[in-house]
């Protein structure tokens, strides 16, 4: 499921704007619609299965017996990160793929830079989760994260109102979140044929980012279980 949901969901949109006309000169409504969700779905999709699944192996007493042994929390986190992202490349590359290759998008700018965008974003996920479980005591809570985390990501990042329209207060705060990267630098592959320097600094903000998160969730790894 955590590889055929994100494809199967972008063919449904794909389904629901074929018929709908684009306007001269601007890119189809699917194409917008799509490397909008191919930036939105692995960064959910993601975060939800690694915040619970971590909180599942505390609760399971998993966790805590593997911090009983001299194994770091940080070559812990590692290894699961690793085998997340490993998770979360696979996704989003065969989103990408299904996309491209079946679907028809069309971007003026490559189509690995979508990928690896996608890729990124999963990964920024991936370590988001990690970072919102430690702080999570059931896997409800994990879940109650998601709101907090996500929901103002997807609110502020440009999906609904232009980032440049937004009140002063809410462009700083936009401005501080990773989704806001991340789909800036989707919409620059999609408008320019090569890698403009906007596009550079999204991408790096966004792997940042995730890096980011990943030290963070090793640093807050609680070695006992409450």
């Amino acid at each position: 499921m955590i590889l055929v949901v994100p494809s199967l969901i972008i063919t449904l949109l794909y389904f629901m704007f074929v018929d709908v006309p684009s306007p001269p000169g601007r890119p189809s409504p699917f194409t917008s619609a799509c490397l909008i969700m191919l930036g939105v779905f692995p960064l959910i999709v993601m975060f939800l299965i690694t915040s619970i699944t971590m909180q599942r192996e505390r609760v399971s007493g998993t966790l805590e017996r593997i911090l009983t042994t001299p194994l770091r929390r940080l070559d812990l986190l590692a290894a699961y990160g690793t085998a997340f992202s490993i998770a979360a490349a696979a996704q989003a590359t065969l989103a990408c793929v299904v996309s491209f290759w079946f679907l028809g998008l069309d971007t003026a700018g490559s189509p690995g830079w979508v990928i690896l965008i996608a890729i990124a974003n999963a990964v920024l996920g991936v370590g988001l989760g990690l970072l919102c479980s430690a702080f999570a005591r059931t896997e409800f809570q994990a879940v109650q994260f998601m709101p907090l985390v996500i929901a103002p990501q997807l609110l502020l990042c440009g999906i609904i109102v232009p980032r440049g329209q937004l009140p002063d207060w809410l462009q700083w705060i936009s401005n501080v979140l990773p989704a806001s990267y991340a789909l800036e630098a989707l919409q620059e592959v999609g408008a320019h044929p090569e890698l403009t320097s906007v596009a550079t600094r999204d991408i790096a903000v966004v792997i940042g980012f995730a890096v980011v998160a990943l030290g963070l969730a090793a640093a807050t790894l609680r070695r006992r279980t409450p």
